[in-house]
């Protein structure tokens, strides 16, 4: 059996501004996932850049980090069974156009023409982004 896993969830600033947060953590716990911790905050600056630090110096950055910081996140880690591999799945491709219908993003996002896609949702792509991740936002954990 594969073994439990955490990921990092953030609801962006799109999501937030919505009101789908609750949709969000609601589709996250129907699907069977715990989640063990959770914060809304504003990110600064430092924790984007430590967030995307592998993105510094490429031309979507600063727009990237603008929309991040544009208003609240919330910010949830999220534990289960391949739980990383799920919550990609439940989330849908990163372009809403094209994510299928059922996933977060393919019945909630749209692409808007803005200059960085606004999907609504993050999670981390790997064992070692989710511990990563978990440790910039959730020093604590």
């Amino acid at each position: 059996m594969a073994s439990t896993e955490r990921t990092l969830v953030l609801v962006k600033p799109d999501g937030v501004r919505r009101g789908l947060t609750g949709e969000v953590l609601r589709r996250v716990e129907t699907k069977g996932y715990a989640v063990v911790a959770l914060e809304m905050r504003v990110a600064t600056r430092d924790l984007l850049e430590q967030h995307y630090a592998e993105h510094i110096g490429k031309p979507f950055y600063e727009p990237l980090v603008e929309f991040m910081s544009s208003g609240p996140v919330v910010a949830a880690v999220v534990e289960g069974q391949r739980v990383i591999e799920g919550f990609r799945s439940l989330a849908g491709s990163t372009e809403p156009t094209l994510a299928p219908p059922g996933t977060i993003r393919g019945d909630l996002g749209r692409d808007w023409g803005t200059s960085v896609q606004q999907n609504l949702v993050h999670g981390s792509d790997s064992v070692e982004s989710a511990a990563r991740e978990i440790g910039i936002w959730f020093p604590g954990l």
